[in-house]
């Protein structure tokens, strides 16, 4: 990792922003061939192409983004991390991709400020307290931490929470310690430097505009807005945008694409310990290495390919965090934005082969994909480099549908959706 002092970097940062090393490279025009491409230009992406190279010996790889790297759903995230789900399959996945964070730092060179602090799950009501336990036992019984605590322990634990003066009292709180939050974007930056030291090319502003097919049916090639890229493998992480680049193939999936707002508040000093979740009142909240609050809100209640939402969900959960926070109500918002999340019936993701041969997709995360970034990519990576899945995401098919076997993590999501 390149090192600089403190006077290099105040040098550098009244430079104009001349002299800087690029990151990684960008390639002026794609190869005409690879071995693999990935679409989607996230962590899930960027990842699964770092996993190819290092672990799978592929060396021909390119990652391809309509945009910028870390622009869409990875870049406008919460970034709360946690594997508390419920089904042994969700376990298995999400607590594979939580194992992996507390490392990714070191295993890129890059930090992600993971910081594990906690997420705290509410409870308000006597169906809210059931539901939780269940939770917990379930969580339990899989080797993943999950604890439950009284509403004065929770109030401890988040000494800003109010626990009973609002129409919803606090009666208790599911809490995984290891939990906690990393830097969004610098998850997608770290790969994207560990990619491409490992040669694959990433391919910004190059959006996909149709998927060629053989006699056959398996996929040859992508034609994109940079010319026509050949591959045999493609692998498609193309979050909200999923359902529009797998219909250039031909295949329909079960997903409905949603908008997801976010905001945060003006700086303060360190004020807030933990992530605090709330799905029945619903909003949750973080403090960033900032000092901003940063504060999720439910999805909207219509189908939209827009980054943006309408004013009344944001409103709706500042409303929830002034009950919930009395001692925020007069922060400033500094901003907000949305993110488009792709939502499966049973609000779990998919992580499969397609119908297609040699197309692959990872999609259908909803409001969870950030927390599962490097678990999903590494298995991912496995799916596509030996046609066949890991067996943590073997569960994750699109064929579920059609046989019925369900993972059905509505509960667990703990976002209305």
């Amino acid at each position: 990792m390149q090192r600089f002092s403190a006077l290099s970097l105040l040098k550098r940062g009244l430079s104009g922003q001349r002299g800087w090393t690029p990151q990684w490279r960008r390639p002026e025009r794609p190869k005409k061939g690879y071995d693999a491409v990935i679409v989607g230009g996230g962590g899930h992406g960027l990842g699964a192409a770092y996993y190819l190279a290092k672990q799978h010996g592929l060396t021909n790889i390119a990652v391809v983004e309509k945009g910028w790297i870390g622009g869409g759903n990875t870049g406008r995230n919460t970034t709360i991390i946690r594997s508390n789900y419920l089904f042994d399959e969700s376990a298995g996945l999400y607590d594979h991709a939580l194992e992996m964070w507390p490392t990714l730092s070191q295993e890129l060179n890059y930090n992600v400020m993971f910081s594990p602090r906690g997420v705290m799950m509410l409870a308000h009501t006597v169906h809210d307290e059931q539901v939780s336990k269940r939770h917990v036992h379930a969580n339990r019984a899989n080797g993943v931490d999950n604890e439950w605590l009284t509403a004065k322990q929770a109030k401890e634990f988040c000494p800003p929470l109010n626990i009973s003066d609002i129409r919803y009292p606090v009666v208790g709180a599911a809490l995984q310690r290891r939990g906690g939050t990393a830097r969004h974007d610098a998850v997608a930056w770290g790969y994207a430097r560990g990619a491409d030291a490992l040669g694959v090319d990433i391919l910004e502003n190059c959006e996909v505009t149709g998927i060629r097919r053989d006699s056959n049916g398996a996929v040859t090639a992508l034609e994109t807005t940079r010319g026509v890229i050949e591959s045999r493998k493609i692998g498609v992480c193309a979050a909200g945008n999923t359902s529009v680049v797998m219909k250039m193939a031909g295949v329909k999936l079960p997903l409905e694409s949603y908008p997801l707002q976010a905001l945060v508040s003006e700086p303060v000093k360190p004020i807030f310990p933990c992530v605090v979740m709330s799905n029945t009142v619903h909003a949750y909240i973080s403090q960033s290495d900032k000092g901003e609050l940063v504060i999720g809100a439910g999805t909207d209640a219509y189908n939209s390919y827009t980054q943006r939402g309408g004013l009344h969900i944001s409103s709706h959960a500042l409303e929830a965090i002034c009950e919930l926070f009395p001692a925020f109500r007069r922060m400033r918002m500094l901003r907000s934005w949305g993110g488009i999340v792709d939502v499966t019936p049973d609000r779990s993701p998919i992580i499969a082969k397609t119908p297609v041969p040699g197309l692959y997709v990872n999609c259908g995360w909803g409001t969870g994909g950030f927390k599962a970034t490097p678990g999903s990519a590494h298995v991912f990576a496995h799916t596509i480099a030996n046609d066949k899945p890991h067996p943590i995401n073997a569960p994750f098919t699109i064929e579920r549908f059609a046989d019925g076997n369900l993972i059905d993590e509505a509960a667990a999501a703990a976002v209305a959706h």
